[in-house]
Order: structure tokens, then C-alpha cells, then sequence
């Protein structure tokens, strides 16, 4: 039954980095962006799903950790951009319950491998599991706000969708480019080529988040031009 699985988890891999890309580059809110979207939320749904299976099988905490958390970024990202007018839910406050357990979790493993004799804690050093730890205190914090004011709008929430599917593509391009560098060629390896894959979603997501801001603070200060009509008649305001 594993291989099959594996199977399974290494093309949904694959086509969510391809697709993942794809969607990154393309213009937003694009037929095609939405096409390359969906691509991008099923493998990736399916690749961190099954990478959980096999971790439970091969008792592996710090993979079922971060397949958790990389399901709950697809997730709440896609919900975020499906979702407009219409309130939190009861997956919200589950979704919230999700990422403060894998956060709390993190946290105390990266402090029990910083404590240990080894320096590592299954495998992993503090490092890893303090960084995606506040990865998910951040992600916790936006769902307490968004929960607490009953929904979020604008441009709130198209930099909800962006930075949590950019950095569940990170988590994604950097398990099979950094964590399996010895898969590619050494001239890929030598050039850097691959370290670049792996960090290019957040250098994007950089970019993206800070154009949608400076977008939005744009069309606040533009001024509003009045009606034609109103300026004839000589009733402008």
C-alpha cells in the first residue's frame, strides 16, 4: 500500500511545484491564474496529505508536523480566496485549533532539541522547528483577528490568499530542491540553481505582498473625480 502512496505523493508533488510557478507569475484573478490555482491547491492538498500518512507509517513528528501545517496553508489560503462576504465558520475555528497545536508543538520540539545532548530532536535540529513554529504563531494571529472581527475584506484578505499559498509553495519547492539536492544534476547543485527554486516563492511572495499594499494605498489617495453631470448643474459637493 506505500508505494502506491508514494507514488501518489511524488507526482502531486510535482505538478504542485509546476503548477504552483505557473500560478505565481501569472496575472492575478486571470482565468488562467485560477486554473493554475486549482491545479496547485489539489496536488498540493494531496501531496501534504499523503506525506502525513507516510511519516505516521515511518514515525516521522517533524514531516507529520509540516505536512499538517502546509494542508492548513493551502486550505485557509484557497478558503480565503473563495470566500468574500461571507463570515468565519466552524472550519475557521477548527483551521485555528489545527495551527496552535502544530505551533505549540514546533515550538517545544525546537526548545527540547536546543536543550538535548544531541543538539537534534527526531532527526531535526532547533532551527527548522523554531521557524516553521513561528510560522504558525503567525498564521494563528491572523485567524484570532480574522475571527475576532467576523471576516476580513480587501486587501486583507488577497494578502491572506497570497503569502499562505507562497509559503506552502516554499515548503513544497524546498523538499524536493534543498532537502534533495542529490536528485539533480551537480551542475545544478554547484550553481545554486536549486537553493534559488527553493526560496524563490518567498523572494515572490515579497514582491506580491508589497504591490498589493502600495496598490491599495494608491487607489485610497487617488482623487475622486466628480459626475459630469453633477459639475453642469453645479451641484458638486
Amino acid at each position: 500500500m506505500r508505494s502506491p502512496l508514494l507514488l501518489l505523493h511524488i507526482i502531486a508533488g510535482t505538478l504542485g511545484v509546476l503548477s504552483g510557478f505557473v500560478a505565481v507569475f501569472l496575472l492575478k484573478g486571470s482565468r488562467r491564474h485560477g486554473r493554475a490555482g486549482k491545479v496547485f491547491v489539489i496536488s498540493i492538498l494531496c501531496l501534504s496529505a499523503s506525506g502525513v500518512y507516510l511519516a505516521v507509517m515511518k514515525s516521522q513528528p517533524g514531516n507529520i508536523l509540516g505536512g499538517t501545517l502546509t494542508f492548513y496553508l493551502v486550505a485557509t489560503a484557497w478558503l480565503a480566496a473563495k470566500r468574500r462576504d461571507v463570515g468565519p465558520g466552524i472550519f475557521d475555528w477548527g483551521a485555528l485549533l489545527v495551527v496552535l497545536t502544530v505551533g505549540a508543538i514546533q515550538v517545544t520540539y525546537g526548545l527540547e532539541a536546543a536543550f538535548s545532548q544531541t543538539g537534534l530532536k527526531y532527526g531535526y535540529s532547533p532551527g527548522p522547528y523554531f521557524f516553521l513554529g513561528s510560522v504558525a504563531v503567525i498564521a494563528a494571529t491572523g485567524d484570532i483577528r480574522m475571527l475576532a472581527r467576523h471576516g476580513i475584506s480587501g486587501t486583507q484578505r488577497i494578502a491572506r490568499h497570497l503569502w499562505r499559498m507562497c509559503f506552502a509553495l516554499f515548503i513544497a519547492a524546498s523538499s524536493i530542491f534543498l532537502a534533495r539536492q542529490q536528485l539533480f544534476p551537480v551542475l545544478l547543485q554547484k550553481a545554486g540553481v536549486l537553493i534559488l527554486l527553493s526560496f524563490l516563492p518567498l523572494l515572490l511572495m515579497i514582491f506580491w505582498l508589497v504591490r498589493v499594499r502600495f496598490a491599495s494605498a494608491f487607489k485610497r489617495r487617488r482623487p475622486v473625480v466628480g459626475d459630469a453631470s453633477l459639475v453642469l448643474s453645479g451641484r458638486t459637493q
